[in-house]
């Protein structure tokens, strides 16, 4: 795919599509032709996106209002993208909770909240949607947004972090299954951008109410949200999502000033290593599985019986 790739008419879904970054991509996406559903919670946030749309003359979009944790509510929502377009092009799994605390004094709530969220969101997304994508056939995009926290872990951020990383792995895989259907499918890391995403922790869920972190301050919270004013615009966050895809790349990382960090987890990583030979039918082994991922990649099917 080059970077010449034409949008325009192509259906993309986003989830949390009418705010922070969701609403840079649809923004984006929006600007290179291409066709909408966008989900939302908020009645006011889907006025304000729509008005965006009104006010250039563009489309409006199909918003759709969704819990992506309902999954009995994201299958009526295939349906109704369906049923209104007939196809989907590109899905965007993006919504999600910033919500931190120390880690060894989190609650089951904590876990069951954050985690549903944020790796849930994305899983029951593939579920409902991945059906219409694959129907639509060769060519689609799924694009799971993550955060630079799939890579890099903090004091603050055990669970938030743990749900990216468990994002980071399922799209790393699912590349996978998709290449032979021609799908390309996307790992997004954002970092700091211009949103209001710190403040998750005071729209959480009464039936998660029962958290073992200290109870959410707005003060602190507005005090930590400074930080999101010297953030990335969204738009530009969209802008570089939509060169990535295409691209065809695997992974999008839209900051970068990352590169001390990532050369920290090479060092250690290989510094990691005993430093002994391994057994040649190890290596053999390890060999099949780098062919294996290399023919999927190239279109091939693989099953168990590629990696033996």
């Amino acid at each position: 795919m080059g970077e010449t790739q034409d949008w325009r008419g192509k259906v993309a879904f986003v989830t949390g599509g009418v705010s922070g970054i969701g609403f840079g991509i649809a923004r984006a996406f929006s600007d290179a032709g291409m066709r909408l559903a966008l989900s939302y919670r908020d009645e006011e946030r889907r006025a304000t996106a729509a008005r965006w749309f009104a006010e250039r003359g563009r489309e409006a979009p199909l918003f759709v209002p969704l819990d992506v944790t309902d999954r009995t509510r994201f299958a009526a929502v295939a349906q109704e993208i369906d049923a209104a377009f007939g196809r989907l092009d590109v899905l965007v799994n993006n919504a999600g909770v910033s919500v931190f605390g120390p880690t060894d004094e989190a609650s089951h709530a904590d876990y069951d909240w954050i985690m549903g969220v944020n790796f849930g969101g994305v899983a029951n997304g593939l579920v409902a949607l991945l059906p219409l994508v694959k129907r639509t056939g060769a060519g689609g995009h799924v694009v799971n947004v993550a955060s630079m926290a799939a890579y890099l872990s903090g004091p603050q951020a055990g669970i938030y972090t743990a749900s990216k990383f468990a994002v980071r792995g399922l799209t790393e895989s699912l590349r996978y299954n998709l290449a032979p259907h021609g799908i390309n499918c996307a790992l997004v890391c954002p970092a700091l951008t211009r949103t209001e995403a710190w403040g998750s922790a005071l729209k959480r869920p009464d039936a998660f109410g029962d958290s073992g972190f200290a109870p959410a301050d707005r003060a602190t919270l507005e005090q930590f949200g400074t930080a999101f004013e010297a953030g990335m615009d969204p738009l530009e966050v969209g802008e570089k999502v939509l060169a990535g895809m295409s691209r065809g790349d695997a992974l999008i990382l839209t900051h970068p000033e990352f590169a001390e960090d990532f050369r920290e987890i090479y060092e250690t990583s290989i510094a990691a290593l005993p430093d002994e030979p391994a057994p040649e039918a190890r290596l053999a082994i390890e060999r099949l599985r780098r062919e294996a991922a290399r023919a999927a990649l190239a279109g091939k099917t693989i099953g168990l019986e590629n990696l033996t």
